[in-house]
């Protein structure tokens, strides 16, 4: 009769040796994925520190705007990330309204998700609702359409 084993520990001594000899491994490896994208991020931050955007065509032009005139939703977002670097929070808000709040979402994302793999689990990511996604949208594009207006002046690009 065979017996099924109910725990999940490791059958022998020798078995349990192995597994904490290689877990410091797999822990580092596991962890290399979220850290290269912390590092890509930061990366990003120090070049948007060192190369100013605010200067005409240090970048390029957004293609939206080259072709309709028109501020996108993302029009100011490296202004706002090269400001944020310099420590300028109400520049940085007067230059894209959303940076600040994707620059901290991406930081706990990836924070969350090397603790996680640290830990041996999968990546999560926040379960959306329709609702909540389609408001997003609406209000996204009340956004972009608001600073297009004259009304929406504090919220162009500085």
């Amino acid at each position: 009769m065979d017996i099924a084993r109910t725990d999940s520990g490791p059958a022998t001594v020798a078995e349990a040796e192995r597994r904490t000899e290689t877990e410091p491994r797999t822990r580092w490896r596991g962890v290399g994925l979220p850290l290269l994208v912390a590092g890509v991020g930061v990366g990003v931050g120090v070049l948007l520190h060192l190369r100013d955007p605010h200067v005409e065509g240090s970048y390029g032009t957004c293609p939206v705007y080259a072709l309709t005139g028109w501020y996108c939703p993302g029009c100011g977002g490296m202004r706002a990330v090269h400001n944020l670097t310099d420590g300028q929070i109400v520049d940085a808000l007067h230059s894209n309204l959303l940076a600040i709040p994707l620059v901290l979402a991406f930081a706990v994302w990836v924070t969350d998700w090397t603790i996680r793999a640290w830990r041996g689990q999968a990546m999560r990511l926040p379960p959306i609702s329709r609702t909540t996604m389609w408001t997003f949208f609406g209000l996204l594009a009340v956004y972009t359409v608001l600073r297009n207006t004259p009304w929406g002046t504090l919220l162009t690009p500085v």
